[in-house]
């Protein structure tokens, strides 16, 4: 522990900071460039043997997707509950949304886990936990979705429906 604060003074920290940090990371990310997060190149390429049937099999993902909130919306952000629409542009525009999605969730993963630096051993591993558990679901569904507009959009462009 870097700091030596009281119990009070930590869940204070604690029950205002965290939300803060979901939150500011989240406005953040939807105020950033489109072009920035490009489907298919860097940490958005997916990796050898992810599939749409993966996340479903390991993950259960059509389980609980439907629990979790859509968070980009309180900011203005482009909204991913539910398909608005089944054009080309719309699509390739959720599926860019899903990358800065992704990107939302690892960087609140790494600005929550700095929690750490304020509790006494062995306490402070419950924020980086926490960060996991909130965000990896949230993760795994963007890259899920990915993938399904992946097969969709290369489906259109070879002229299958």
């Amino acid at each position: 522990m870097w700091l030596d604060l009281p119990v009070w003074a930590l869940g204070w920290i604690h029950s205002l900071g965290v939300p803060a940090a979901h939150l500011g990371v989240a406005w953040g990310v939807t105020k950033m460039p489109d072009r920035w997060f490009v489907p298919g190149r860097g940490v958005f390429r997916s990796f050898p043997g992810e599939s749409v049937r993966f996340y479903d099999r390991v993950f259960q993902v059509r389980r609980w997707k439907s629990w979790l909130p859509d968070g980009a919306t309180w900011f203005g952000g482009f909204a991913k509950a539910h398909l608005k629409g089944r054009d080309r542009q719309y699509l390739e525009r959720f599926r860019r949304e899903t990358c800065r999605g992704e990107v939302a969730h690892h960087a609140q993963v790494v600005v929550i886990s700095m929690f750490f630096f304020l509790n006494p051993w062995p306490w402070g591993c419950l924020l980086p936990l926490y960060a996991l558990v909130t965000n990896l679901p949230c993760i795994v569904l963007q890259r899920q979705n990915r993938l399904r507009f992946d097969r969709v959009l290369e489906r259109e462009r070879s002229g299958w429906r």
